[in-house]
């Protein structure tokens, strides 16, 4: 009988900071991030823009770490969307081998402390260096279970519900699938990473209220909350912030609980 893995805890934080103490179901199991402010971060110190997104690198280790502590199962980080490639020549050049080189540097530390990591984007206009790097990182960490960290590189969220509807079209031509038997839960199991859950929390940093075509299917009944720090210098206490906003609101996913109705009273 094999022996249980012992994964390396996350390392504390510089002030000595803990994480709240948050009942257990009112942690959120999924939190997307959108990780925004690089380049005005370089802006206000005078620094080209790639250097907000080197800095933005410890940050994103730093989060990753106190959702270990709190108890977050799932990490989504939007790391490269297929718009971003509108960016300059030179910024596209420098964020594909940024990329390559985040996951090739911390692939074993996130193996050390047992976390997986997945990709979720398209495969056309990536480099194949990049690809390679994040199939390798996939394949290292398959069978952690800590949390589950998915880089999301060349990704929209309309370009995954695209291709889930044209993979959809393909079997039905086929004869694989009945058109009318297609339901929400038929088109889940489409998308890039279906064993992924629903988002319940959506964080944002730089202040910013845009979702971004960030995780639109998942995200459909996410809470949805933006903190007004760059990105280089978010870390894991703004993400415990983000979930204390969380665990403070009332999900009710359509539903109502009646009002009470106050009977009047006659004479």
């Amino acid at each position: 009988m094999s022996r249980a893995r012992d994964f390396r805890p996350p390392s504390p934080h510089p002030t000595g900071a803990r994480p709240p103490a948050l009942p257990k179901e009112a942690v959120p199991q999924h939190v997307a991030i959108i990780m925004d402010g690089n380049g005005r971060w370089a802006k206000q110190r005078g620094l080209p823009r790639t250097a907000g997104h080197t800095a933005g690198e410890a940050a994103l280790f730093d989060v990753i770490e106190g959702a270990l502590e709190l108890g977050v199962k799932y990490i989504s980080a939007y790391a490269f969307s297929t718009e971003n490639w509108k960016r300059s020549p030179d910024e596209v050049r420098f964020l594909m081998n940024f990329n390559r080189e985040v996951i090739h540097r911390r692939r074993d530390e996130f193996h050390e402390m047992g976390i997986r990591v997945r990709w979720a984007g398209r495969r056309p206009r990536l480099w194949r260096s990049v690809i390679s790097e994040l199939e390798y990182a996939e394949q290292l960490t398959r069978h952690n279970d800590k949390l589950t960290f998915t880089m999301c590189v060349n990704y929209g969220g309309r370009a995954e519900i695209a291709d889930a509807a044209a993979r959809i079209a393909e079997d039905v031509a086929a004869g694989r699938l009945k058109a009318d038997r297609i339901s929400e839960k038929t088109f889940a199991r489409y998308l890039d990473e279906p064993d992924l859950p629903d988002v319940d929390l959506m964080v944002r940093s730089s202040g910013e209220m845009r979702t971004s075509n960030f995780m639109i299917w998942q995200a459909a009944y996410a809470e949805f909350v933006s903190v007004d720090t760059l990105w280089p210098d978010f870390d894991r206490r703004h993400l415990w912030y983000a979930c204390e906003v969380f665990a403070k609101r009332d999900r009710r996913f359509g539903g109502a609980i009646p009002n009470p109705v106050v009977p009047t009273l006659t004479t």
